[in-house]
């Protein structure tokens, strides 16, 4: 088993059913994908660059499902959270599997790929010498 596999195998219910529901809907609608632990969490990477993550927050009883350039999603997919004042991530919150939209997922995973190879950022970045 690779480190994301032991991470999730190590969650309780229904977390554990949850994380591993959606990870096999990354897999199958970006076969490419790679999944790697970063942060203590699974982070999902489409060509090298991070597109989303499951955590699960503490105090929380839900799977955060947190695409990392949500900002740029959420006004087509509402569903879509910031819960937590992110700059540029926003979320599923996913309590259960009946809860899931699967045909939104796939398209907000497709989405979220077209926006990451379009090179799309939240932020600007600046140059030494330049100030906000």
């Amino acid at each position: 088993m690779n480190p994301v596999e032991h991470y999730l195998i190590d969650q309780t219910e229904p977390y554990q059913s949850i994380m591993l529901y959606v990870r096999s809907l990354i897999f199958r609608v970006l076969p490419e994908v790679e999944e790697k632990i970063n942060y203590n969490i699974p982070f999902y990477h489409h060509h090298k660059k991070p597109i989303c993550y499951l955590n699960i927050l503490k105090g929380t009883n839900y799977v955060d499902v947190a695409f990392v350039q949500g900002v740029f999603l959420q006004e087509e997919f509402p569903q879509l959270k910031n819960d937590n004042n992110r700059k540029q991530v926003r979320s599923l919150q996913v309590k259960s599997l009946e809860e899931l939209d699967e045909l939104m997922f796939i398209e907000l995973l497709n989405k979220a790929a077209i926006l990451l190879d379009d090179g799309k950022k939240a932020w600007n970045s600046f140059g030494k010498n330049e100030h906000i």
